[in-house]
């Protein structure tokens, strides 16, 4: 697997190598998870990287915000991701009339229960939900994601109801269009696990896509073009179970610590990763460890994912994004001089 938010065509921007395959014992619960970056290729061409960053998300409970520009198979990938894990998928578009109990449901009236009313689930119980373009809706409707994404739970009339297991929010927002957008408060920004960038394919890639356009693929019928389940909820919760046990050792944990305290001390940075960040860090490292067969974390794992899980969760001081800094940027060279364990 590629690394989660590759985002330069044919280019790993951080450098580190791809999770090892080496078998553990049997029965090896990671055989139906990595089976699923085969299943989905025969849809989606490419985004690897993408893929990689799903499915560790997936392993922690974690939810996922993808950019990128119109047309890279953002949907698509989370689609057929569902399909292959036999999972139940949700999408709502969000639009700036998108009200939250469009979102997360409403009482309705029911002249036949007692009470003359009853609740009616919005699309948010599911197991994926994609809210594509969130950054098109008002801070009202996005913070109406908060509770489900935090608690798992929406909350109507005082009544708290509890959304299905596995349950992971997929967002996806358009970086280059601004008009029209409300830009996500940091406090929801810091419930994602991962920002994953999506970049365009490989010449070579987008050349596939076309030959399976022009063999009639439909990518709107991903059961037609051939993808079946080939893991389930129960794989997956079996995964997770496992992933829990992967060891960090205290050196490995102080690692952690000083990568997101040196966001906090710099000076390029207006507001640093905070401790739930520095615990997301914990988490998908150990997810990235486990897809490599490993059952203890090192601090390659921890760099590995390093930039999707803390890209979103630090604010370059204004001036210097006037000047090009950028967050990755900044995290590239935190890595490169916060000494890791050996």
């Amino acid at each position: 697997m590629s690394h989660p938010g590759d985002h330069t065509a044919g280019h790993d921007p951080q450098g580190y190598p791809p999770p090892a395959s080496p078998p553990p014992p049997y029965p090896d619960p990671r055989v139906p998870i990595v089976a699923l970056r085969d299943e989905i290729g025969k849809v989606v061409v490419g985004q690897e990287g993408t893929l990689s960053g799903l499915i560790a998300a997936l392993l922690v409970r974690g939810h996922v915000l993808l950019e990128g520009v119109p047309g890279v198979a953002k949907t698509l990938l989370v689609k057929t991701l569902a399909r292959a894990l036999d999972l139940e998928f949700g999408r709502v578009q969000f639009t700036p009339d998108l009200m939250p109990s469009d979102v997360t449901g409403q009482l309705v009236l029911d002249r036949g229960s007692a009470e003359g009313m009853r609740f009616r689930q919005g699309p948010i119980f599911t197991n994926l939900f994609l809210a594509d373009e969130i950054n098109r809706t008002p801070p009202k409707t996005q913070s109406a994601l908060l509770e489900a994404m935090e608690e798992r739970q929406v909350t109507a009339e005082g009544v708290a109801r509890a959304l299905p297991d596995p349950f992971v929010v997929i967002a996806t927002e358009n970086p280059v269009e601004h008009e029209g957008t409300y830009p996500l408060p940091e406090a929801q920004l810091d419930r994602f696990m991962f920002k994953l960038l999506v970049g365009y394919p490989t010449f070579e890639q987008e050349a596939e896509i076309l030959a399976r356009h022009h063999r009639g693929l439909d990518p709107h019928d991903v059961v037609a073009a051939g993808v079946r389940p080939v893991a389930t909820a129960t794989d997956l919760l079996r995964a997770r179970e496992q992933v829990e046990l992967v060891d960090v050792q205290p050196t490995v944990q102080q690692y952690i610590v000083a990568l997101c305290r040196a966001t906090r001390d710099s000076p390029s940075v207006e507001l640093g990763v905070s401790p739930r960040g520095a615990a997301a860090l914990l988490h998908a490292s150990k997810a990235w460890a486990w897809l490599s067969g490993r059952s203890f974390v090192t601090p390659d794992e921890v760099k590995a994912v390093a930039k999707p899980t803390l890209r979103h969760r630090l604010i370059v001081r204004p001036e210097l994004e006037l000047d090009g800094v950028t967050a990755d940027g900044l995290l590239d060279s935190i890595l490169a001089t916060v000494p890791a364990p050996r």
